[in-house]
């Protein structure tokens, strides 16, 4: 923060405390409305005690900002306090921390429009647009450790013709930015998990009975 204080002047403070409540703002409504909704409607389970449940991983997310660090503990929680099968939190969680970054996608899509507004720049609805569609499809393509997301954000500025120079404004929060999007990317995470355990836990539970109920007629058999 030193440095952009230094180059900027302390004005500059004021628009990244903007910045950062604005982000946070956009991660928690998200996690509300979408993941709540999500978790009630199709994984059939009251959302708060799917936030209690996943807290954990949660947290570790927040402290670490790094999804793939995080997975253990996702899966654990997943296991063990959501009771989810272990065969489908092995293979959505890890997909999910490679390529499912709701988080970074609405950071990308924040920070481009703060430094838009820093230097002037009027947006109109095609900018706009594009801003939605290169961050969705730079968030699919970061990768789960922290820091990667603002590496893509270079990105998204270069497509719609934004200042790269911007980057050295928001790269002084980052690490506070880089916290919310990851705890809402493991969040995403998980939720995907508890749908798809709703949706296969039934035909998954039936396939272990028949397969146990084999092996016993095998054992008598003997």
């Amino acid at each position: 923060i030193v440095p952009v204080v230094a180059v900027s002047g302390a004005a500059v403070l004021l628009p990244l405390l903007k910045l950062i409540g604005v982000a946070a703002l956009a991660s928690l409504i998200h996690v509300a409305v979408i993941y709540g909704g999500l978790v009630r409607m199709l994984g059939k389970l009251n959302p708060l005690t799917f936030f209690r449940a996943i807290f954990p991983a949660m947290a570790v997310a927040f402290t670490t900002s790094s999804s793939s660090g995080t997975l253990p503990v996702s899966m654990q929680c997943c296991e063990e306090n959501l009771n989810i099968d272990k065969s489908i939190t092995s293979f959505v969680l890890p997909l999910g921390a490679t390529i499912n970054m709701d988080g970074t996608a609405i950071y990308q899509g924040v920070c481009a429009i703060f430094i838009a507004q820093v230097y002037g720049i009027n947006l109109d609805i095609g900018h706009q647009l594009m801003i939605i569609l290169t961050a969705t499809l730079a968030s699919i393509g970061t990768a789960g450790v922290p820091g990667a997301g603002m590496i893509m954000l270079m990105l998204v500025l270069q497509t719609t013709g934004l200042p790269l120079e911007g980057i050295a404004l928001v790269a002084g929060v980052d690490r506070i930015l880089d916290m919310i999007r990851t705890c809402l990317n493991v969040t995403g995470d998980m939720t995907c998990a508890a749908i798809v355990n709703q949706w296969e836990g039934k035909s998954i539970a039936q396939e272990k009975m028949e397969r146990e109920a084999r092996v016993n007629e095998e054992v008598v058999a003997l």
